[in-house]
């Protein structure tokens, strides 16, 4: 890297750092874990500037000691990332599942971190179980801190400080927009990219699978956002540049809404269409195109109203007098029915008083007849003899005058309810007779008046018929009419929104010398790991960055994209050590290896990243990356490997114990 460049040829890696940079404006000194607050630390690691590599070994590549059929995955590796993206002030440090392990484990565990600000050394102490200490103290002491009790801070004042510092009120003007907050979690997140993302995707940093609720843009299924966030860190778009995006995507926004809004209002013109034509029965004939079709809609509306008018229709009068006639037919009916319900009700009495004379009159003609020759009731002697003998006890005799005049005076009521009874019957043979004609002269006038109603209701139906359709044909004409209005203001808005997107188009031909200076560390960090053959560059693109490697034509292999992905992050950090980004010259990698990578490209990578180291006299970086590859051999000791972790036993895990 320090031979002269060829002008002719391709360039080599050349970093010129910013004048007065004597190391990376943030980086972690030290992080701390504690089981309990003033408790013997479980974990104390330092780390140093330039290239740290935790290591967590697979049993054939671990000479050390450790169990040969031990693999290197559970050992805490990515628990670390995320232990110290926490401490640099990310929600949460782990999936929610491994969170409750951790906080049973640990009730009242801690973990605290030095980290460098500019040069001031921030104490940062966040809870791992119960409590709900959050502490970030500037020039304060790590273990005093995570000894005491002192009241909770909060890591905002830490947050704010970056924001303040590196990122910059103007650039978070930027990225604000978007996510309703803190600038720094947005750039954290793009910094400490999710080993769940894989490295498939320079634009995807966080996963669901995570569980990490990095605020919007760093997540979501959106790229623009994140595509905007990662100009600004690399100040490669300006606020003119935003306000222009930004009314991009509001025209944008209402062409769209527009354009749905046309397409639903056309298939209603087309359906309203084609039901008027049906309903006004002009499919028959051939018809003028729009708007000469709505006039003869109109005209045959019109006609249709006409036509309507001209139905026959009973007058108020005669509808009242046939209503009037037929609640008379009725009135008459109801009392002639309610006769009828009389007299049939009264037939069944009166033919049992008859019966019940008729009963009467055989035994009163007896009492007759047994008066007329009377025999003693005691002796049963007839009277007669009785008297001629002189008998003292039948003195008590029946008056045969009496007893005649009963039967007679009930011989006569029996005539008399005979021909009551007859009389009966006979009223109700009159009132039926009656009653059916009746009931014939109320169901005439009640066809007459529901005859006059029919006519009346289907002219009212036929003339409402017809003002609908005249309705519908205005209807259809107001919607033809701001169909055309809205045609014309979406040509007028599609214009408009082609001159901002070619002010747009300017505006990245001004941005393209950054992604200039960009290619020029991605093609070298590229040609260094898979030969001087390949070439390489970065695009900016309408809404993403294009990144292509050709090697005798554009890989598109996983391996290769998750090289692009990792070049383009280590390019970046070239650019921060010379002063080109808003980002600090901080980097912290997952087990880049899984994302598909070659051995060789692998070790390379470390190899570059210590190249990078021997820039200035001391590393202006920081670079964490975790591997289960064990690195090169010539940078598996310290001071590089900073940490050793196994997934068996559970001791030699990075919380020494199996959860």
């Amino acid at each position: 890297m320090s031979q002269q460049p060829d002008l002719i040829g391709p360039q080599p890696l050349v970093i010129k750092p910013a004048t007065g940079v004597t190391g990376p404006r943030l980086w972690v000194r030290r992080l701390v874990i504690w089981k309990e607050p003033a408790g013997e630390a479980i974990r104390d690691l330092t780390l140093r500037l330039g290239l740290n590599i935790i290591w967590s070994p697979d049993g054939a590549d671990d000479a050390s000691g450790g169990q040969n059929d031990a693999i290197g995955h559970g050992s805490g590796k990515t628990l670390f990332c995320r232990l110290i993206r926490y401490c640099l002030g990310e929600d949460r440090f782990a999936t929610e599942t491994q969170r409750e392990r951790i906080g049973v484990a640990f009730p009242n565990g801690i973990v605290g971190a030095e980290v460098l600000l500019d040069g001031v050394c921030w104490a940062i102490v966040r809870p791992l179980g119960v409590r709900r200490r959050h502490m970030a103290v500037p020039n304060g002491n790590l273990d005093e801190i995570a000894a005491g009790e002192g009241a909770s801070t909060g890591l905002e004042p830490f947050i704010d400080a970056v924001d303040q510092t590196i990122l910059t009120p103007a650039l978070a003007d930027l990225v604000r927009p978007r996510t309703d907050g803190p600038t720094w979690p947005v750039a954290l997140a793009w910094l400490t990219r999710d080993q769940e993302c894989r490295f498939d995707d320079v634009l995807d940093w966080r996963s669901p699978a995570s569980d990490s609720d990095s605020p919007m843009p760093a997540s979501g299924r959106e790229k623009g956002p994140r595509l905007e966030a990662l100009r600004a860190f690399l100040m490669a778009i300006t606020q003119d540049e935003q306000q222009v995006r930004t009314e991009v995507a509001n025209l944008d926004e209402q062409r769209r809404t527009l354009e749905q809004e046309a397409g639903h209002r056309h298939w209603t013109i087309e359906r309203n269409q084609a039901r008027l034509v049906s309903a006004l029965s002009l499919s028959d004939q051939t018809l003028p195109e729009m708007p000469l079709l709505l006039d003869l809609m109109r005209k045959t509306a019109g006609e249709h109203v006409n036509a309507a008018t001209q139905l026959p229709a009973g007058s108020k009068t005669e509808l009242d007098n046939a209503r009037e006639d037929f609640e008379a037919a009725r009135a008459e009916w109801m009392r002639l029915d309610g006769e009828r319900i009389r007299i049939e009700a009264s037939l069944p009495i009166e033919e049992r008083v008859l019966s019940q004379i008729k009963g009467d009159l055989p035994g009163l003609s007896f009492s007759t007849v047994e008066a007329e020759s009377q025999v003693c009731p005691i002796c049963e002697v007839p009277i007669d003899r009785a008297i001629a003998e002189k008998c003292g006890l039948s003195d008590k005799l029946h008056d045969p005058e009496i007893c005649r005049a009963r039967w007679e005076k009930r011989q006569q009521e029996f005539q008399e309810q005979e021909q009551k009874l007859t009389t009966l019957r006979q009223d109700k043979t009159n009132v039926l007779q009656q009653l059916a004609l009746a009931k014939q002269a109320m169901d005439q006038r009640a066809a007459r008046v529901a005859s006059i109603e029919k006519a009346r209701d289907a002219r009212e139906t036929a003339w409402y018929s017809a003002r609908r359709l005249q309705d519908d044909v205005e209807r259809l004409a107001d919607l033809v009419s701001t169909q055309e209005s809205a045609t014309k203001d979406l040509r007028e808005l599609t214009a408009k929104l082609e001159t901002e997107r070619n002010r747009l188009g300017a505006f990245r031909d001004k941005q393209a010398r950054t992604f200039g200076r960009m290619s020029e560390k991605f093609d070298p960090i590229v040609r260094r790991v898979v030969g001087h053959d390949a070439k390489s560059r970065i695009t900016l693109s309408h809404n993403s960055i294009d990144l292509s490697v050709d090697m005798g034509g554009d890989r598109t292999t996983a391996a290769i994209e998750s090289l692009k992905v990792l070049a383009f992050d280590l390019a970046a950090l070239c650019l921060s050590i010379e002063g080109a980004t808003r980002i600090p010259a901080f980097l912290l990698h997952d087990s880049p290896r899984e994302a598909d990578l070659g051995l060789s490209i692998y070790h390379e990578l470390f190899r570059l990243v210590r190249e990078i180291e021997e820039q200035a006299d001391q590393p202006l970086f920081q670079y964490i990356v975790t591997t289960t590859t064990r690195p090169p051999q010539d940078l598996a000791s310290e001071p590089w490997l900073r940490l050793t972790l196994r997934g068996a036993p559970g001791n030699e895990r990075l919380l020494r114990c199996d959860l």
